[in-house]
């Protein structure tokens, strides 16, 4: 943590430098507003923390768009399972809720270049012992996964932990990841699938009563989401571009995935 820390702190230090040289190169979208619809549930990338605001990763990143792009956002909330499609449809401008960038999902919707990678990881309750890694969950016929229909964790869950079926009844659904992750904690399902930086937030938030296991069980890289052949994918992406190259997003990370104690 102090090697990166370390980094972090040196990206800060720069990214005035270079924040400099890329805004001339960035396009100005003149105040325009963009409709971003999120659900809210995915810490630390975006939730709502106790005092009621929205607050994550992916807010400071947008924000940091908006003021490198000069555009004005207006934020909607929708379910996971309803995004894909309302994006599909028009109804919003764009969509983030940590996403992963998937072919089948390219058939429906646009998505940015990737601003950020992570691994799926096993979250568990702090006090698991029956189990330390897919092979040891998969071998008690007993445990059970919470997850999203339709989401990477949810098919990771079938085919890197279980047997590939997707009505194995040892996986319980649930509308929402946060559902999942109180379910965890009461005991009712025994571990739930979600990347390794999202994990990590919820770990350090729970005072011991959450921890990962296992080994990594994939990467996926992250994008944000738009209707077919949206105008608003260039310039979101050459904002990308610039705010992985100065630093920004490796400030955030340091913010967010370090730094950061939900009180």
């Amino acid at each position: 943590m102090k090697i990166a820390a370390a980094l972090a702190g040196l990206a800060l230090s720069v990214s005035g430098a270079f924040s400099a040289a890329f805004a001339g190169d960035l396009p100005d979208l003149g105040g325009k507003e963009i409709t971003i619809v999120t659900e809210n549930a995915y810490p630390p990338l975006q939730f709502v923390d106790k005092s009621g605001a929205a607050v994550g990763w992916e807010y400071d990143a947008v924000a940091e768009l908006a003021k490198r792009l000069n555009f004005t956002v207006k934020y909607a909330n929708i379910s996971w399972d309803a995004m894909i499609p309302a994006v599909s449809e028009g109804q919003f401008d764009m969509g983030m809720t940590g996403i992963t960038i998937k072919d089948d999902r390219k058939e429906k919707v646009d998505f940015s270049d990737p601003y950020m990678r992570s691994e799926s990881m096993m979250l568990v309750r702090g006090d698991e012992a029956r189990f330390s890694d897919a092979a040891t969950f998969a071998a008690n016929a007993d445990l059970l996964v919470g997850a999203q229909a339709g989401t990477t964790p949810f098919y990771t869950a079938v085919y890197s932990v279980l047997d590939g079926n997707e009505a194995n009844p040892r996986i319980k659904l649930f509308e929402t990841f946060g559902a999942s992750v109180e379910a965890l904690k009461a005991g009712d399902v025994d571990t739930v699938l979600t990347d390794m930086t999202a994990g990590k937030g919820y770990v350090d938030a729970s005072n011991g009563g959450l921890k990962l296991v296992g080994a990594p069980l994939g990467s996926e890289d992250f994008g944000f989401i738009f209707p077919k052949g949206s105008d608003w994918e260039a310039p979101i992406n050459a904002g990308i571009a610039a705010l992985k190259a100065d630093g920004t997003f490796e400030a955030l990370n340091k913010k967010w995935f370090l730094d950061y104690k939900a009180e």
